[in-house]
């Protein structure tokens, strides 16, 4: 009984933290932290929204889609051979946000996030061809290292965030573990992937 909670727990931590809303948090960390936290409630509704439908329920849905046309579980998507169809209809997604941002003239001091979250995502993909790492921590990863960049940036004490983003990122990690989907190393590869990229990305926009 207890293993099966257990195994319940883990696939609840995995559905919840999936790896599309590193995006979404990034905005709403700029909207509470930068001087953007000025704009109108309108413009910021109307970004998180645009953020939220091209980068979690359209990949989303589109993903779970193809999942349900080959007729394969959550289990058999995540097996490395099965994962690169996924990655690139989460790839076009992000991109096709970050497009339709850039042609919206919105600054590129917002758009950065997009570009971390994409490179984050190509840069799994690519290790995925020869080994299997985790998207969830990556995605996890990459919120600490944009809070880690935009701490310096903008001055503010990221400590009680990161101490979150660490326990959510530990969290996570066991739950792909208890559901076989990673092992140890994968998790952490896939954080100080994630954690990586988003920071020397983003520093390296403004600096």
């Amino acid at each position: 009984m207890k293993e099966k909670h257990l195994i319940l727990a883990a696939r609840v931590l995995s559905m919840v933290f999936t790896p599309f809303y590193l995006s979404l948090v990034g905005f709403v960390v700029m909207f509470m932290f930068s001087y953007l936290n000025i704009a109108p409630l309108a413009y910021k509704l109307r970004v998180v929204g645009m953020v939220y439908l091209f980068t979690i329920l359209m990949p989303t849905l589109l993903i779970r889609f193809y999942r349900h046309y080959h007729g394969w579980t959550l289990w058999e998507l995540g097996r490395k051979e099965k994962r690169m169809v996924p990655y690139v209809i989460s790839i076009m997604c992000y991109a096709l946000c970050y497009t339709i941002m850039e042609t919206g003239h919105i600054p590129h001091f917002m758009t950065i996030i997009l570009m971390a979250a994409l490179a984050i995502q190509m840069c799994c993909a690519m290790i995925n061809i020869w080994w299997k790492i985790s998207t969830h921590t990556a995605a996890i990863g990459g919120v600490a290292g944009s809070l880690q960049a935009f701490a310096i940036l903008f001055g503010f004490n990221p400590m009680w965030w990161l101490c979150l983003v660490f326990v959510v990122g530990g969290m996570v990690g066991t739950s792909r573990m208890v559901l076989l989907q990673h092992t140890l190393w994968q998790v952490v590869a896939g954080f100080l992937t994630g954690q990586a990229v988003a920071f020397v990305l983003i520093m390296a926009n403004y600096v």
